[in-house]
């Protein structure tokens, strides 16, 4: 079976003919190991100079897609996008998601800068940075946090003081993901610090390998951790490196949020962040395997089975309007207040999974190492553990729920 001529082709606008010419595409393209294994927005392939490919066959999917401007399916062609419609990108999806395909790419460079750049950046800009990240060939990471300015964003002190044509960085960042892998850093620092803060911040791009930045990993409870604190003493960046204008970062870095707390939510509607061992998984799975089925057929412990098709019906729901708000972003909409309600409904829907799993395993689900626990067990107890700083990262909850009393609401502050 393989695809007709031109069926693919962004310009067909025959929804059945894509569908049946991209379930051919993948029967011949997409690698066998790698069907049934999914992922989510932050995990596979994140591309970039410091890590390599799990395995060749993650590196021949990653290879085919590419081709085809498939790595960023909605992005222009002019920078190595594929150009996809709304409709054909949602039958993508719809695809994958049927065959179990991992995304060829993942990571912040599709996610949060590169349509932050596509949208603020010059055209200098977009050709210098956008078609690395289709290629894989740059890994980003986010500067935004420090340990002084969590919640309250705007009131960061990493400095940025002109000097002839560049900027010269002094400060520190905090939780930052993947910095020790990353190639580069989009980074919020304070250019005028005699203004209302909000107003006094520029958003830069940041070589990682520029001297003067130091980056020191940070250990959670669950005993990992993709967190880093990152210094600058004295860096060096070029002016040509500020998207929008100077002073105007707050609006830009806002607009960026969006984008993040949307790609948390797909996250958890894809199953949330898991460790290889318990991939696939889901809490039915796990109920299954741990309590057994009745004679009946359904899962022996009632009050356990109320509790996972409870679970399975939030997650339904969170997929559906998970749904919703990438069909507005795909129409052409930014993304608006709803992406504060995934956050908050996405991550604590996460939490609450984890925390029923750990329920099913009872005293097989807390050990930390060793016999007699499984390697499945001690990853159960990790995740959940690791579950707790959803509600903090990418804004916490408390933050989120002002955003949608004041933005959706219209309450007084």
């Amino acid at each position: 079976m393989t695809a007709a001529p031109g069926a693919l082709s962004p310009h067909n606008t025959d929804p059945g003919a894509f569908r049946t010419a991209l379930r051919a595409w993948l029967l011949d393209h997409a690698p066998e190991p790698l069907r049934g294994t999914a992922s989510t927005p932050f995990q596979g392939y994140w591309g970039g100079t410091t890590t390599g490919f799990e395995n060749d066959h993650q590196r021949v999917w990653f290879e085919r897609c590419l081709e085809r401007g498939w790595t960023a399916p909605r992005w222009p062609s002019e920078y190595g996008g594929g150009d996809m419609p709304v409709v054909q990108f949602r039958i993508f999806q719809e695809e994958l998601r049927a065959m179990g395909m991992p995304l060829p790419l993942v990571g912040f460079g599709l996610t949060m800068i590169g349509p932050i750049l596509l949208s603020e950046g010059t055209d200098a800009q977009k050709a210098r940075h956008v078609p690395p990240i289709v290629r894989g060939e740059v890994r980003w990471c986010q500067g935004y946090s420090e340990p002084d300015a969590g919640s309250d964003l705007a009131s960061l002190r990493t400095r940025a003081v002109l000097d002839g044509d560049a900027w010269v960085v002094d400060g520190q960042k905090i939780w930052t993901s993947h910095a020790e892998k990353s190639d580069w850093i989009f980074c919020l620092v304070r250019t005028d610090p005699h203004v209302k803060k909000q107003a006094g911040i520029t958003f830069l791009l940041i070589d990682m390998r520029s001297e003067g930045i130091t980056t020191r990993p940070i250990e959670l409870i669950s005993g990992s951790s993709p967190f880093c604190e990152v210094f600058f003493d004295g860096v060096r960046v070029p002016a040509a490196q500020t998207v929008g204008t100077v002073n105007d970062g707050w609006r830009v870095a806002k607009a960026l949020l969006r984008h993040e707390r949307g790609m948390v939510g797909e996250s958890v509607a894809a199953g949330g962040a898991r460790v290889d061992v318990l991939k696939p998984y889901t809490v039915r799975d796990h109920a299954i395997e741990a309590i057994g089925l009745g004679a009946d057929g359904t899962l022996a412990d009632p009050l356990i089975r109320d509790a996972v098709a409870a679970s399975e019906m939030e997650q339904a729901l969170m997929r559906l309007t998970v749904r919703r708000a990438n069909d507005a972003m795909k129409a052409g909409d930014a993304p608006g207040a709803e992406s504060s309600i995934l956050k908050v409904v996405g991550t604590e829907l996460n939490q609450r999974r984890w925390k029923l799993a750990m329920r099913i395993g009872g005293p097989d689900a807390l050990g930390w190492s060793g016999a007699p626990y499984s390697d499945r067990d001690l990853a159960l107890c990790r995740q959940w553990l690791r579950s707790r700083g959803n509600t903090i990262e990418g804004g916490s909850s408390e933050i989120q729920r002002n955003i949608l009393a004041r933005t959706v609401l219209r309450m007084p502050k």
